[in-house]
């Protein structure tokens, strides 16, 4: 089984994706580095809108999450309130 991955600038911002990242998706694996930090979820990764509104305390467009992405790897599917990264064709 593949994980599939995302990274982000070390930011304070990008801290409530973590974090909204890790409540929504079981078995992810954080991997912080002093500039970056490392999402690896196995098989599929979805970010909910919603959730990291919840932690940021603001609405959030999830295009927003750009500025601070580095690296992804999975087959992105890309709503308004849902981004999902997977290996499932």
């Amino acid at each position: 089984m593949s994980n599939v991955f995302i990274a982000f600038q070390r930011n304070e911002e990008t801290r409530a994706i973590v974090n909204a990242i890790v409540a929504d998706n079981p078995g992810a694996i954080v991997n912080e580095q002093p500039a970056m930090v490392k999402i690896d979820v196995p098989r599929s990764m979805v970010i909910r809108k919603s959730t990291i509104e919840e932690e940021l305390g603001r609405e959030f467009d999830l295009q927003e999450m750009q500025v601070n992405l580095i690296t992804l790897s999975g087959y992105i599917d890309e709503t308004d309130d849902e981004f999902t990264l997977s290996w499932n064709s």
